[in-house]
């Protein structure tokens, strides 16, 4: 007997392969989320802490904070060229946080380690703002390209030029500059400057003519925990922040000045912040220098100095252990150094070429 075409039992075997289809998919579907989480948001990952990612832009600098709110700053943007490289790494951290924008980009000062990264970074990544000291003030033609090259990579965008004792706004975190374009601060608000003893065995250090004495530095706060970055800040500039009084007090986590340069990390200077903890962001060959490995290493109180990368025109005694280096001699490059702070001071750091986490308690 023929059925019509338009009868309902055809119409029930036109449906059922598709609805088997479909039950099919949504197993499939199933497994795949079990086996492959999807991404949360920042909060999820790290609820009431605050991420910094000390990215591997072989020898310049990148620091990524993400906020407990989700809010975030990035401290300049590594090198430029490389097929891109530096920006790649640093959206790597940022999938790692679970953010897709920055909020705040600071360029310290514009030498290329630190500002080459912008132009490739802004074709790739959303950014709120963008904060730096100023006009550049280094007489020399590399600089001059770059800080140019910054310019028009920013042009339209916002731009804020920052000043000691202006804060950048990240709810949950109280972030201060304390020097920018040569200037100083000379008190943080609720902290009481005392006098520094190391200044009086300080030697001279004549003030160099290059951008790494007008970097941007801030101090980030959050609750309990400090957090210490003043860019490729050099000796004589270190000085006359910390003496005749220190108005910083004691940090928790240090990034190292200028990558761990000679020019960089006075004795008096790294004795009055008194660190906890060091991230030095050298390079394979580039700083990491016996003299300011030793100075920081030597430091009281200071329980461990970490390292980007084995410092390899050193020696193994001005290197740290290889568990506390993120790329050894002759290993890939890219792996970055993770910290997750508490507000009641507490923090631990991960080393992503080996995974494993070291915590550091409150005290």
């Amino acid at each position: 007997m023929q059925i019509p075409a338009n009868s309902r039992p055809i119409h029930r075997r036109r449906i059922l392969p598709s609805a088997r289809t479909l039950l099919s998919a949504l197993c499939c579907l199933s497994l795949l989320m079990l086996f492959h989480p999807q991404p949360a948001p920042a909060q999820a990952l790290a609820p009431g802490r605050l991420l910094i990612y000390s990215i591997d832009v072989e020898g310049g600098q990148s620091t990524l904070l993400v906020a407990p709110s989700g809010a975030s700053l990035l401290v300049d943007t590594g090198w430029p060229g490389n097929d891109g490289r530096d920006a790649a790494r640093i959206q790597a951290a940022m999938r790692d946080a679970r953010i897709t924008r920055i909020d705040h980009l600071l360029t310290t000062h514009f030498h290329t380690d630190h500002v080459g990264g912008v132009p490739e970074l802004v074709k790739r990544v959303p950014i709120g703002e963008f904060l730096d000291h100023g006009p550049n003030r280094e007489d020399s033609d590399i600089t001059r390209h770059d800080y140019a090259a910054y310019l028009k990579a920013i042009q339209g965008k916002p731009r804020r030029i920052v000043h000691p004792g202006d804060t950048i706004s990240i709810p949950g975190l109280e972030t201060i500059v304390l020097t920018a374009d040569g200037v100083r601060i000379a008190s943080i608000p609720g902290i009481n400057p005392v006098p520094n003893p190391w200044c009086a065995t300080e030697p001279h250090w004549d003030l160099d003519t290059t951008e790494n004495p007008r970097s941007a530095g801030i101090l980030v706060t959050y609750g309990r925990f400090r957090f210490l970055d003043l860019g490729d800040l050099t000796k004589a500039k270190e000085i006359a922040l910390v003496c005749p009084t220190n108005p910083i007090g004691p940090v928790d986590l240090y990034m190292v000045d200028h990558h761990g340069s000679n020019q960089s990390n006075s004795r008096a200077f790294v004795r009055a912040i008194h660190p906890r903890v060091a991230i030095m962001d050298n390079g394979a060959h580039k700083a990491g220098s016996p003299e300011a490995w030793q100075t920081i290493h030597e430091s009281p109180g200071l329980e461990d100095l970490w390292m980007l990368h084995t410092a390899e025109d050193s020696d193994p005694v001005h290197n740290s252990p290889a568990n506390l280096i993120a790329n050894l001699k002759g290993d890939a490059d890219g792996a970055w150094l993770k910290v997750v702070a508490s507000s009641n001071g507490s923090f631990s750091i991960t080393n992503s070429r080996t995974g494993q986490t070291k915590d550091y308690p409150h005290r």
